[in-house]
C-alpha cells in the first residue's frame, strides 16, 4: 500500500514550526541572561544572604537574660537588641570583632560614638585617635558624651565585653528614638543604611514572633 504524502501546505506548516520552536528557546534564553545581568547585584545578594536568613536564626539562649536586662534599663524591646547583635556580628561569632573601618566589639561601635564625638580627635567616620585606656574610661566617656556604658559594674565600659556592649547599644537605641517606639529612626541612626534597617527589622519581627 502506497503511503500518502502530506500536502505541500502542511509540509510548510511543519517546517515553520520546526524553525519556530528553537527560535523561541533562543529568545527566552537571551531574555533570561539579560535579566540576570541587569539584576546581577540583586541576584548575587539574594544568593549570598539566603544562608544568613536560614542559618543561625535562633537567639543564643544564654544571651536572652542579658538582652532583657539591658533592654529593660533603657526601655526598649529586647528583641531589637538581639536583632542588632545578629546583624552586627552574628551573635559575636565574627572573628575578629573589629571591622575594616574600625568599628569595635560585639555591637560594632566606632570609637568616637562609644567615647563621644566631642573628643578633639573625632571627625570623619569616627575612628578618632583615642588611647585604649581612654576608650574604656567611664569618666572620659561621660566627659565627651559618649554612649559607652559599664554594664557589668567592673568600673570600665568595654565594647569587647558583651554586657557592656549590649548596655551601650541599648543606651544608643533608646536615646535615638527606640524608647518612644521609633524603631526605624533609631536603627537608621545606628547605621545610615536602608538595607541595614531592613535587615535589623527582619530579625526583630522574627524574634518578636518566635519569643513574644
Amino acid at each position: 500500500m502506497k503511503k500518502k504524502k502530506l500536502p505541500i501546505r502542511w509540509k510548510r506548516k511543519v517546517g515553520c514550526l520546526i524553525l519556530f520552536v528553537p527560535a523561541v528557546i533562543v529568545i527566552a534564553t537571551i531574555t533570561i541572561l539579560i535579566s540576570s545581568i541587569v539584576n546581577s547585584d540583586s541576584v548575587f545578594k539574594t544568593i549570598k544572604d539566603a544562608p544568613n536568613r536560614i542559618i543561625e536564626l535562633n537567639v543564643p539562649e544564654e544571651n536572652i537574660p542579658l538582652y532583657k536586662e539591658a533592654a529593660d534599663v533603657y526601655s526598649i524591646p529586647w528583641t531589637l537588641l538581639a536583632a542588632h547583635h545578629r546583624v552586627e556580628t552574628r551573635f559575636s561569632t565574627m572573628d575578629p570583632l573589629l571591622s575594616p573601618v574600625g568599628a569595635e566589639g560585639h555591637l560594632q561601635f566606632m570609637p568616637c560614638t562609644f567615647v563621644g564625638w566631642s573628643h578633639p580627635s573625632c571627625s570623619g567616620q569616627g575612628q578618632g585617635d583615642i588611647s585604649e585606656e581612654d576608650k574604656v574610661n567611664i569618666d572620659v566617656i561621660a566627659y565627651y558624651g559618649g554612649y559607652g556604658v559599664d554594664g557589668n559594674g567592673d568600673g570600665i565600659a568595654d565594647p569587647y565585653n558583651l554586657t557592656d556592649s549590649l548596655y551601650s547599644a541599648a543606651n544608643y537605641l533608646s536615646q535615638n528614638g527606640a524608647a518612644e517606639g521609633e524603631l526605624e529612626r533609631a536603627i537608621f541612626q545606628y547605621n545610615h543604611s536602608e538595607e541595614y534597617v531592613a535587615d535589623v527589622l527582619h530579625y526583630y519581627h522574627l524574634y518578636e514572633e518566635e519569643y513574644n
